[in-house]
């Protein structure tokens, strides 16, 4: 069954390997980003991919981001978040560090409510309206000292649970994705673990491809990945 997406923070990484999966399986995509010429040549440019400038951090992008997508396809049915920052602010922050706390709510909590907002007319008009949001196992655990990040995490999951409870009776399930390591370039700048013991964003791509089949009766709401044993 074809499907039309929005996915955001597609140029790299996660929302990348998921872009490049839905499209090789036949979906149509929306793509949201702040560079949409870093795509141009690349599997990405496509006919069955609309590249569209968006900031998560701007308060007017996801309207702008929904109304060319409706203009160019007429409406979509699913939704994936990938956009976000990190930021390893402690709890104990100094003044300095103010514009990065405002920067993880604008992109990692305002961002996806945000956008979120201005696609549900169009999740719900389509009858079977998909949602997954790359939260991370941050949004679920707090490990060591940074503070700022998880706490934006645990903020975009309260979100999720509304999102779930707000459409459910309209037929749009939700997807709260909750990894722990990715091999990305943010994971590889922070972690000691070697690349090849982190979950790879293809196996990330899989399981998104697999929730978009899956029936409204059986879609988890929570799907956690871990690569690394957590007890």
């Amino acid at each position: 069954m074809q499907r039309t997406i929005l996915i955001t923070g597609a140029s790299r990484g996660i929302g990348r390997g998921i872009a490049e999966r839905l499209l090789r399986e036949g979906h149509r995509l929306s793509l949201g980003l702040r560079q949409p010429d870093q795509l141009v040549g690349t599997v990405l440019d496509h006919p069955d991919v609309l590249r569209v400038r968006y900031d998560a951090s701007d308060p007017s992008a996801g309207d702008a981001f929904v109304q060319k997508t409706e203009e160019m396809w007429g409406g979509f049915d699913s939704l994936i978040h990938c956009a976000g920052c990190l930021h390893r602010t402690p709890l104990l922050f100094d003044d300095a560090a103010e514009p990065e706390l405002e920067e993880l709510w604008r992109i990692n909590l305002m961002g996806p409510w945000r956008l979120t907002r201005a696609a549900w007319r169009l999740l719900k008009q389509s009858g079977r309206g998909r949602i997954q949001v790359l939260v991370s196992m941050s949004g679920k655990r707090v490990k060591g000292r940074m503070t700022g990040y998880p706490v934006s995490k645990f903020g975009l999951m309260a979100l999720c649970q509304a999102m779930r409870n707000e459409g459910w009776d309209e037929g749009i399930r939700v997807t709260a994705i909750c990894p722990s390591w990715v091999a990305t370039d943010m994971a590889l700048g922070i972690s000691t673990l070697p690349a090849e013991d982190m979950t790879q964003p293809a196996d990330l791509a899989e399981l998104s491809s697999s929730l978009l089949r899956v029936a409204n009766t059986a879609v988890p709401f929570e799907l956690a990945v871990n690569c690394v044993l957590e007890v």
